[in-house]
Order: structure tokens, then sequence, then C-alpha cells
């Protein structure tokens, strides 16, 4: 397995007005955009072929992993080896291509547009609104998973009974393995009272190309997108027949950042700069004193 998409090509319209120039995965979380976490991620699993899926007037998204010749100039004066360093490792975290989503019509519209890209190869997809710590080899272990077992592998976690409404919802029974189970059926964003488990899809897929097929015969679903859960759902029910069906999922239970809204986005900048190796400590002790300071009768 070589190839990673990351779907790129929402509005970001909860982060308006600040994403009506800048699109949402170049935002910045401490001192990088969300996307570059997520592209390190897939390379750091041994991914080297980047599929963004993107729209023709988001351009900067790719660009970000560009060399940037007049940058580098400037920064080959004495004192800025660093800075210059990090910028040309961008261009050499991985291979990245676009292909282009005319609209936005749903995570499994987006994925099918990856398929040029992809062929028929097993691929991983990475949702740049969730960010995993890169000390929590989920993606890894995902691809061993796939690797052993064949089919299709998700990401799960469990999450409160009120939120199950939020996420697609997996129906489950045990493996050998406590952390890996099989997916018996999805529903996407089910009421709590219809909720078959307290397990969710998170933003980590590892799919076999069966599910391109399935995807171009998917009806749309909620909200009139073609869901990948629905197409997840068809290859669950074929179970593992040796032709791409079977899904097994990998419960996580390590660090997850939100990125995906206003509220979330802040706890994930936090979270992350208090792990910075730079700023940390000193991040660190400014907060506290100012949680200090805000506390009633301080």
């Amino acid at each position: 397995m070589r190839a990673a998409v990351i779907p790129a090509a929402g509005l970001g319209t909860r982060f308006l007005p600040a994403t009506k120039a800048v699109p949402k995965e170049l935002l910045p979380v401490v001192d990088q955009p969300a996307l570059q976490y997520v592209v390190e991620e897939a390379a750091a699993a041994g991914l080297h072929e980047v599929v963004l899926v993107t729209s023709v007037d988001k351009g900067s998204v790719a660009a970000h992993f560009e060399p940037n010749l007049k940058l580098e100039a400037a920064l080959g004066k004495p004192g800025n080896e660093h800075l210059l360093e990090t910028v040309r490792a961008l261009s050499d975290l991985a291979h990245i291509s676009t292909v282009d989503q005319d609209s936005p019509r749903g995570l499994g519209h987006a994925v099918l547009c990856a398929q040029s890209a992809v062929g028929d190869e097993p691929f991983a997809v990475l949702l740049g609104d969730d960010l995993i710590d890169a000390e929590d080899l989920l993606l890894q272990h995902m691809l061993q998973v796939r690797q052993e077992r064949g089919g299709s592998v998700i990401a799960l976690m469990r999450v409160p009974r009120e939120d199950v409404s939020k996420y697609g919802c997996a129906s489950v029974s045990a493996t050998d393995q406590a952390d890996v189970v099989i997916v018996n059926g999805l529903v996407e964003k089910p009421s709590v009272d219809q909720a078959p488990s307290d397990l969710v899809v998170v933003g980590r897929y590892v799919l076999d190309p069966a599910v391109f097929e399935v995807l171009k015969s998917t009806a749309p679903g909620r909200g009139g997108e073609i869901q990948l859960t629905d197409a997840l759902q068809t290859l669950a029910a074929r179970g593992f027949d040796g032709h791409g069906g079977g899904v097994s999922g990998v419960i996580f239970e390590g660090r997850r950042y939100d990125t995906g809204d206003r509220l979330e986005y802040l706890k994930a900048v936090v979270q992350l700069a208090i792990k910075h190796d730079e700023l940390g400590p000193a991040f660190s002790q400014w907060l506290h004193d100012f949680v200090q300071a805000q506390a009633p009768n301080s």
C-alpha cells in the first residue's frame, strides 16, 4: 500500500470569515497548518503518495507542499538555516498530487474522485478535521490489520451515547484481539435510541479498491450526499469474501484532536501547544497563571 487520500474540497463555512480567502485546511494549529499534520501522519506510516481531493479555487492547499524558490532565496542568509530546512522539508514529505471535486457531494464522492489517482490498490483515507497524536500509531495499526484480515478497516472510538448522532455508528462483534472488531453494520448519524453501540467512526479508513464500484452504485443518502458510510455498510454485509468485502474496526483509545468546529479547534491548539518542544513549557506556565488569575477570589 502506498497511497493516502485526503479530502480537502470543502468550503469551511463553520470557520467564516477566516476561511473566506484561506482554505480551512491551512488554518494554523500552533505553528503549522492542520493539513500538514495529516500528511506527516501518512508519510510516517509509509504512505508517500498523497492525493489531495481539492477544488479548482484551492490551489494554495497543494502549494503549501511545493518548493518556493523565492522564499528559500530570502531564507538563504546566515541565521535562517533552521527556517530554510523547515520550508524545504515540506516538499520532501511525500509526493503530492491533486484531483478536483467539482462540487461538495459527500465524502463518498470525494473518495470516488480519487479513483484514477489510486488505481486498483488498497489505500488510506485521512480526514483533515481529525488530527491523531503522532505518538499514537493508529494508521500503522490499521494497515497491519488490513494486511492480516483483508477487506477494509475503519477507526472507531467510544463516545457518550448522547453524542452518537454526530457520527457514523457501528454494530460490531468481537475478534480474538481486544481492540479489533468485525463491523457488521453502520448507520450514519443515528438518533440516540436507534444507535447500535457507542462506537463511532472517526476520520481514518483503510479501503479495499472494491469500494469504488460500490460507491458508483450508492445512491445519495443523508443530505443528498454520497456517503462513504453507506458503501462501507454494503462491503460489511458481503463479509470477508476474498473479493474486497468485509470491514474490520480498530478501537482507538489514544489522543485525537478535532479541528472541525471552532471550539474543538481552540482545544486542539491548546493541547498541541502544550506538547510543543519549543513553546510548550513557557505556554503551559502562562496558561496556568492565566487560569489562576481568572478564578474567583484569586
